[in-house]
């Protein structure tokens, strides 16, 4: 049995790791009007920084969940929190775009094993049902209170300090974090906390290939393609929207930015919590997981009006509104991860699935910049963003009518 105190302290470890994690990523975009004046970017060039970030990203994704699981958590984890943080603080050493591009591509290949570990923390550490769909809710949330605390804080930190100094400053919070990861008592969990539930001797590793050949990873997979690219066009364009759209500057931006996460917030608790009461009032788990999910994709349809009102306030609680539905729906596809794949596969089919998230964003994130550069609106992007969701559940209701547990011995 899983020593209760020490569960709620990973699960502590992994919602500050999230909240660091992007914190690291997401300081290029408030920053963007600051470093253009100094760098002399475009839209274009913007567009190539966050897509060279998501490329990274994807193509660390193909090892990251394998690496975790083969590596383990106590060692796995800190080496990628080490490695993104040193790459965060690197930034101020930067010069040149190349430099620039050179210093997020660590970042964002490093990062990429932050996803895989988090659902793998909470898959081995909390085995019931109930508990783990709440714990999945808090762990989305936390990037939601980085996003918050970001656009709060980062410009106020660059104004008093510089922007070099803001990169160092994020940077050196990791390397905090590692201390506490290691403070901590918890077992090899390539052996122990991999065991099985009964606390027998750990299963044989699955290889790639039967992993593969399983509908539940290609629903993951399917899912992140759509939701994820919706995520990173908010993360980095949305700052970029109310300065275009609405004259903001980086501190004006802040506060509606930070409300749109602190909505998205709401969605991450919500969409964790939800499912387990109705699976516990006798609805079916597969009920009560898509039937959320649904909602959530519902939420999203009216977004793409948000190009019709005046007020950035109404603009931020539409957006703001879609991304707690956005948050929702992710913390269920997590959530249905650990449902039919057993723990020991988790940080592989998750990196699985944020390698298909990555190349959404990926192309969303380049799409985006060439659409505005060419003098395009954000039209066609919200468009995108308001049938994801939809488009996602339908696939994943194809490949998996039921959640039934996935029998890998196949």
């Amino acid at each position: 049995m899983r020593s209760q105190n020490t569960r709620w302290i990973v699960l502590g470890l992994v919602f500050a790791a999230a909240i660091l994690n992007y914190i690291d990523r997401q300081i290029i975009a408030i920053l963007k009007p600051v470093l253009e004046d100094e760098f002399g970017w475009s839209d274009r060039d913007y567009g190539h920084l966050a897509s060279a970030f998501q490329f990274a990203a994807a193509s660390a994704y193909l090892g990251a969940g394998w690496f975790i699981d083969r590596v383990g958590l106590r060692i796995g984890y800190p080496l990628a929190v080490g490695v993104w943080s040193l790459a965060a603080a690197a930034h101020a050493l930067t010069r040149t775009v190349g430099e620039f591009i050179g210093a997020r591509v660590v970042l964002g290949a490093a990062e990429a094993i932050h996803t895989p570990a988090a659902v793998k923390s909470i898959a081995v550490w909390f085995p019931i049902i109930r508990e783990r769909s709440l714990a999945f809710g808090i762990m989305t949330a936390a990037s939601n209170l980085g996003a918050i605390i970001t656009p709060l804080l980062i410009p106020v930190v660059a104004l008093a300090f510089g922007w070099r100094s803001t990169f160092v400053i994020a940077g050196a919070l990791g390397l905090v974090w590692i201390v506490l990861w290691r403070a901590v008592r918890m077992p090899d969990d390539r052996a122990s906390a991999e065991s099985t539930a009964d606390g027998g001797p750990p299963e044989p590793a699955v290889p790639w290939t039967r992993l593969l050949k399983t509908r539940g990873a290609w629903a993951v997979a399917g899912a992140k393609l759509l939701i994820d690219a919706v995520w990173w066009f908010v993360l980095f364009w949305v700052p970029d929207f109310f300065h275009r759209v609405f004259d903001l500057d980086m501190r004006e931006a802040g506060p509606p930015v930070a409300l749109i996460y602190a909505m998205a917030a709401v969605g991450s608790f919500t969409g964790g919590w939800f499912p387990g009461l109705l699976h516990s009032r006798g609805l079916s788990l597969n009920l009560a997981r898509k039937g959320v999910m649904l909602a959530c994709a519902l939420i999203v349809l009216p977004l793409p009006l948000v190009l019709q009102v005046d007020s950035y306030w109404v603009a931020a609680v539409m957006i703001g509104c879609a991304l707690a539905a956005h948050q929702g729906f992710s913390t269920n596809v997590f959530a249905l991860t650990a449902d039919v794949f057993p723990a020991r596969v988790v940080g592989s089919v998750i990196g699985l699935g944020a390698l298909f998230g990555n190349i959404g964003g990926l192309t969303i994130l380049e799409f985006t910049g060439w659409v505005l550069s060419t003098g395009g609106s954000y039209l066609p992007m919200f468009l995108f963003a308001s049938a994801a969701y939809l488009a996602a559940l339908l696939l994943i209701h194809l490949l998996l009518p039921r959640l039934d547990p996935v029998d890998l011995r196949r």
